[in-house]
């Protein structure tokens, strides 16, 4: 090969290079193309996981199939673990990624985030009949949490004088203890007392308070402005509609928290 011909080559090759690196998914692309592909958890009941049919179910699962019927496109859903979702966004393996992903800093230098879609939070959660709506109104009750976890560590520093915290080795020995009322409150992550409902539909649990907030957002690939501001309308139109609401209620028990926006 001559020198004209190699340089010919690699110009080539760099003019492919920059056009694959600037290439979006963006809004109308998905609309020309008739398929969005959403990321979802792999394995995070109740976000995302298998169901007992082998089909992936979820809160996150239901939100991207919303997000395809509003759009009118065909759903792909690609299951990732925590570690790939921000990847296969950054490589357009997918167009956006819903997989009970909170936003940071860090993460805001790799990927745009959405408004806040989903709840995810620290809570108490006790009988219907209890009447607690702070911290303070835990004195005088025995509250149940996981050693060495966030809660405890809220609750240690921020709970009453007095407050009569009793520890367990691990969430399933909290729960149980919750279950046989040698606590009569709990104190856990809201998808850990989801389960708890879904596994005991008559126990009467409800949440309390929020301890600390950790909401979730839809993660959109940097560049794809016309994509993030269709989600953002979404999650609001979705909000003002009840059906974020009523998502939360059917994975999680619980009727969807304020969100803040992003």
């Amino acid at each position: 090969m001559t020198n004209k011909l190699k340089a010919a080559a690699v110009g080539l090759l760099a003019s492919m290079m920059m056009q694959v690196g600037v290439a979006h998914a963006d809004l109308s692309d998905i609309l020309s193309a008739g398929t969005i592909k959403i990321a979802v958890p792999e394995n995070f009941p109740p976000f995302g996981s298998l169901g007992d049919e082998g089909e992936h179910v979820g809160y996150d699962v239901d939100v991207s199939n919303l997000i395809a019927e509003d759009l009118g496109v065909e759903l792909e859903l690609v299951p990732v673990t925590s570690k790939q979702r921000i990847p296969f966004l950054e490589t357009d393996r997918v167009d956006l990624v819903i997989s009970s992903m909170g936003a940071n800093p860090e993460r805001a230098k790799s990927i745009w985030f959405s408004s806040a879609y989903a709840p995810f939070f620290s809570g108490a959660f006790a009988a219907s009949d209890m009447t607690i709506a702070s911290m303070d109104d835990l004195a005088g009750k025995k509250i149940g949490v996981t050693g060495g976890t966030l809660e405890d560590l809220e609750l240690t520093e921020n709970g009453p004088e007095g407050l009569e915290i009793v520890r367990f080795g691990d969430n399933a020995a909290t729960l149980s203890a919750y279950l046989s009322k040698q606590v009569d409150v709990l104190v856990t992550g809201n998808t850990v007392a989801a389960q708890l409902s879904a596994d005991n539909p008559d126990l009467d649990i409800e949440t309390k308070f929020i301890i600390k907030e950790s909401p979730a957002f839809i993660g959109v690939k940097k560049g794809n402005l016309d994509l993030l501001q269709w989600v953002n309308v979404f999650i609001l139109h979705k909000k003002l509609g009840g059906q974020l609401d009523e998502l939360s209620q059917k994975w999680l028990g619980q009727k969807l928290p304020p969100l803040p926006s992003l």
